[in-house]
């Protein structure tokens, strides 16, 4: 099992791990991401159009290929929430920003679940499940672009 060091400070809320996870994914910032992850052998982590990765050193590994790129400008939008004692579950539209072809940008939609566990170390990302959105998917008055495409 590979063990990180906990940070600093506490996470109070799952909100608040939730923003960490959307900023540090945005910069690229690898360590800040990986540190929103709960210390346990079974998270996992499903990336649009990918199989399912389990355990730190997969994710880790994931992430990295991803930054090598530069961030991923990933808003999440629509949060739908479900809070428990113990844990929270976010149901979320991603908007992402694009280069379109022949210049400007377009937004590409992926349908997320984040799920986070209250641990000693405060509130932890144990889940990430990101899927391709159809245009179906998403409320008219949030489509851009041509329709949705799969970044992450």
């Amino acid at each position: 099992m590979i063990r990180r060091q906990p940070p600093q400070a506490l996470i109070g809320t799952p909100d608040d791990a939730e923003a960490q996870f959307y900023e540090a994914l945005q910069q690229g910032d690898l360590e800040k991401l990986m540190s929103v992850w709960a210390d346990d052998d079974e998270i996992l982590c499903v990336h649009p159009g990918g199989g399912r990765l389990i355990g730190a050193a997969a994710i880790r590994g994931s992430f990295e290929a991803i930054f090598a790129s530069g961030g991923v400008p990933a808003r999440p939008e629509q949060v739908h929430k479900l809070h428990q004692i113990g844990s929270a579950m976010h149901h979320l539209v991603e908007r992402i920003t694009v280069p379109a072809d022949g210049g400007g940008t377009q937004d590409a939609w992926v349908l997320v679940t984040n799920f986070y566990v209250k641990t000693a170390q405060g509130w932890r990302l144990a889940a990430h499940h990101a899927s391709p959105a159809m245009p179906h998917d998403v409320p008219m008055t949030m489509q851009g672009g041509e329709g949705p495409s799969t970044l992450h």
